[in-house]
């Protein structure tokens, strides 16, 4: 029997106003998995007048309530890890490992929000006139539009809205349609578990063909007064115009073209451990997985034979055993736009040196490339998913030109035994993020989150989280009557 889940509005589970529905399909089986109320703007509009008319009582709660409340809900999600895998599996593909990182980190998020509810937010101000006292002081800035993607669910739907939530703000959350349940209304149900009040956020899912409708919608509402987003750039751009066209400000965390870097001073079997997690994790559907392996040409042989190896070793099939290192990707439509930019890529010279082929379903193979030239699609388009291009440079000047040779600027692993030398072409990459002596995926709550270029603007995490949700107010206090030219 297929799980239902109705709208989240005003606390009350409620079905979408034209009671329509819409499938929640398991990628590797290709089965039902749950039904879930497909919202549009008419629910949308429902819930932005249920967070408008929560707000002002929860920017009023007392900070360590908030606090509390936060860190019970982190403790709640943590105890609720069965189930978290099990969405993840039946929702998106995801493999053990993944989605118990997941609940752990998403638990953390949430700690990490606690944290910062009793922070120091604002200063004060030298004034000038005598006696009087200025103070900036960060506030709330109403409703929060939340976007939360499927690769990453528990993680990426914590953070959409935890920040926003700690800063006293209230949210309406749009789940992505791929894992409505694990980014959406299983987060909620941990937070109202934990005592969040009625109104304070709200989730409405909605069918893929209502989403550009449903998005402007709720960037649209006069009452949401920020956005955030995670997913791919091609989206990102269009909800990036919505909130520049409602001035609206936006934290947009989009896609990568991200590069692992192996050195000549790098240690070769540590390089290959580092690298088949960067690219492999969660089938390469990560906007921080390495599309692209750059290798000091005197380790090329060597690497390349053990990182071959090892990508051929790693079990592949089902989420659903332990075993499984690469899963499904989130549809069998994904797995065909991989398979596509494979042969594409042999298509103009490129050689396959382990993987490629069609998929199985949803199942696409670990692929290695070589020989991948800039008019192929996957020289700079996004892989999201179990495929990367092996390259070779002579120098760090052509690494770091490589590195860069993207419109994307997200995150960056570095792999060498020597620190300064990592830290010195860290410095010339043009990412929001890097990583000396580690590959490219890596998350912790308290650090600033986000790219540059066309993989978005802004930062999730740590202060930078809660800066981006609230809005910074001049207010003076004058200890003496002033006096005035008439």
């Amino acid at each position: 029997m297929t799980t239902h889940r109705d709208l989240l509005i005003d606390g009350k589970d409620v079905p979408a106003a034209s009671a329509r529905t819409t499938e929640d399909v398991n990628p590797y089986t290709g089965e039902v998995y749950a039904t879930v109320a497909a919202g549009g703007p008419e629910d949308v509009e429902r819930a932005v007048a249920a967070a408008d008319a929560a707000f002002p009582a929860w920017a009023a709660v007392s900070p360590f309530e908030r606090r509390a409340l936060l860190l019970k809900a982190a403790d709640l999600l943590q105890s609720r890890g069965e189930r978290a895998v099990e969405l993840m599996a039946g929702e998106a593909g995801g493999t053990l490992p993944w989605a118990m990182f997941n609940v752990q980190l998403a638990s953390d998020i949430l700690r990490e929000a606690a944290a910062s509810v009793t922070a120091p937010r604002g200063e004060v101000l030298a004034a000038q006139e005598p006696g009087a006292l200025g103070l900036a002081v960060r506030e709330p800035v109403g409703v929060v539009g939340a976007f939360a993607p499927w690769n990453a669910p528990l993680i990426l739907g914590v953070r959409a809205v935890a920040a926003p939530l700690a800063a006293g703000n209230t949210v309406v959350a749009k789940p992505s349609e791929d894992a409505p349940l694990a980014c959406g209304y299983f987060l909620a149900d941990v937070l109202r578990d934990a005592g969040l009040p009625d109104g304070v956020l709200n989730v409405v899912s909605n069918a893929r063909e209502d989403a550009a409708a449903v998005a402007e919608a709720l960037i649209a509402a006069p009452a949401v007064r920020a956005v955030n987003f995670t997913g791919s750039t091609g989206v990102g751009r269009i909800i990036g115009t919505h909130a520049a066209r409602y001035l609206k400000p936006a934290v947009l965390e989009l896609g990568g073209k991200n590069a692992i870097i192996v050195l000549e001073d790098a240690d070769v079997d540590y390089a290959v451990d580092a690298a088949v997690f960067g690219v492999f994790m969660n089938a390469g559907q990560i906007c921080m997985s390495g599309d692209r392996v750059l290798v000091h040409e005197s380790l090329a042989e060597e690497f390349t034979a053990k990182f071959t190896a090892k990508v051929a070793s790693l079990p592949t099939g089902s989420p659903a055993d332990p075993a499984t290192v690469v899963g499904p990707l989130v549809s069998a439509d994904s797995a065909r736009r991989v398979a596509a930019l494979v042969r594409d890529a042999v298509g103009k010279g490129a050689r396959v040196l382990i993987g490629g082929g069609e998929p199985d379903g949803a199942v696409h193979p670990a692929t290695v490339l070589t020989g991948v030239t800039p008019e192929t699609d996957l020289h700079r388009g996004e892989a999201f998913g179990p495929v990367c291009a092996l390259y070779t440079f002579a120098d760090d000047d052509e690494a770091v030109a490589l590195a860069n040779d993207t419109e994307h600027g997200l995150t960056c692993g570095i792999l060498t035994e020597n620190g300064t030398h990592g830290l010195a072409v860290a410095r010339r990459i043009r990412t929001g993020i890097v990583h000396v002596n580690d590959q490219s995926v890596a998350d912790e709550p308290q650090a600033p989150f986000g790219g540059v270029g066309t993989s978005g603007y802004g930062r999730f995490g740590g202060r930078w989280g809660v800066e981006a949700f609230t809005t910074t107010r001049w207010i003076t206090l004058a200890a003496q009557h002033a006096h005035y030219p008439f």
